[in-house]
């Protein structure tokens, strides 16, 4: 009997049939279980590098208010959003990461039922909102290591979907699209169909892969994040733009306290400080080519990327690749890896600092040796 039946829980059928589950299970989960810490943390595509002093000062200056509420409006973030997006303070919606964004985004236009459609090994926790909120999911597989927008748009049309998930770039392959396909992509959605783009590592990608903003446009919702390129992922800070119908729907739904104080004020910090941003996207791109190198001199194969990771191909099957991923694990590095296969090749390593980075090629090859 399950516990909550003895319990006689009065859980809906919908939460009774789903698994208590964590899309992710995080390194301070792995410390607990075996009492050491990781030596090398760069498998959560966080920024090692850090927010900027801007930041720091913000949260400092304001942490003695912390016994206040916060803006239920978030108006001074969506402001300064709004000036550097050039669009309207209404054609933004805030939120606790776009993790919770989603979760709003998903009760806005998913019932029991309702077809939702995305790549087979894409994004997780998007996933365990829809199946939240009892939607369908359908998939399509990734090709050449790409999700697939014209597959994506074939299944939508095929299956009725009302929503259609794309990152770009992608997570977990790095992969990306120039702003020329994902234009298209829109201009042929199908009747009935909103595309969710998740955009997290946008400030990575090279010049030409977004699209121009157009919140004219009520059948895209468009998602960004201050926990990459911002280092605020410990604060939970994101932000969808669209249509000002569509983002005025949040409010009917969302936690009006769910984003802090403190990161209303981090937000706007943030974007201040240009030069620190584009420091990070540099270091970025540097630990990205030092990964690379690591992987190849080690015999594996790295994947382009426009994200904040690399995906080294291990050259065998999801099981050689789990060896070596326990095996990096066990000497103290976290590293992650894509869970379905023929994504499942390969590991996945978080652009690190040089530190970081001396541990992983000084460990990798005795990973590899253990794997087999």
């Amino acid at each position: 009997m399950a516990v909550a039946d003895s319990m006689d829980q009065p859980f809906t059928p919908l939460v009774r049939s789903l698994p208590s589950s964590v899309p992710f299970v995080g390194p301070e989960a792995m410390e607990r279980r075996t009492g050491v810490a990781f030596r090398a943390r760069i498998g959560a595509n966080e920024s090692v590098f850090g927010p900027s002093p801007n930041v720091i000062a913000a949260i400092q200056e304001t942490a003695a208010q912390v016994w206040k509420y916060c803006d239920p409006e978030n108006h001074d973030l969506k402001v300064a959003l709004a000036r550097h997006l050039g669009v309207a303070p209404e054609n933004i919606a805030v939120g606790e990461g776009i993790d919770g964004l989603f979760g709003y985004a998903v009760r806005l236009f998913v019932e029991p039922g309702v077809a939702v459609a995305t790549s087979l090994g894409a994004y997780p926790t998007f996933n365990f909102h829809v199946r939240g909120h009892g939607g369908r999911l359908v998939t399509t597989p990734y090709v050449t290591d790409h999700e697939d927008p014209q597959s994506l748009l074939d299944l939508a049309r095929r299956e009725k979907a009302r929503l259609i998930y794309l990152a770009n770039p992608d997570n977990p392959m790095g992969s990306w699209w120039g702003a020329a396909v994902i234009a298209n992509m829109i201009a042929n959605l199908p009747p009935g169909a909103l595309l969710m783009l998740d955009e997290a590592y946008g400030e990575f990608a090279p010049a030409g892969t977004l699209p121009p903003l157009d919140v004219g446009n009520p059948r895209v919702l468009r998602f960004r994040t201050f926990s990459k390129a911002y280092g605020l992922a410990g604060l939970r800070l994101g932000y969808a733009i669209g249509h000002v119908d569509v983002i005025k729907a949040f409010d009917r739904i969302r936690n009006h306290f769910g984003v802090t104080r403190l990161g209303q004020v981090a937000g706007p910090a943030a974007l201040s400080d240009r030069d620190h941003l584009a420091k990070v996207v540099s270091q970025v791109a540097a630990a990205r080519t030092a990964i690379a190198a690591i992987a190849q001199d080690n015999g594996l194969h790295p994947l382009a990327s426009a994200a904040n990771f690399v995906a080294i191909d291990c050259g065998q099957d999801g099981d050689h690749a789990r060896r070596v991923l326990e095996a990096l694990l066990s000497r103290g590095i976290f590293v992650r890896m894509p869970g379905v296969a023929p994504l499942d090749r390969c590991i996945r390593v978080t652009a690190g600092t040089d530190a970081d980075l001396a541990i992983l090629a000084k460990e990798l090859p005795a990973a590899i040796a253990a794997a087999g």
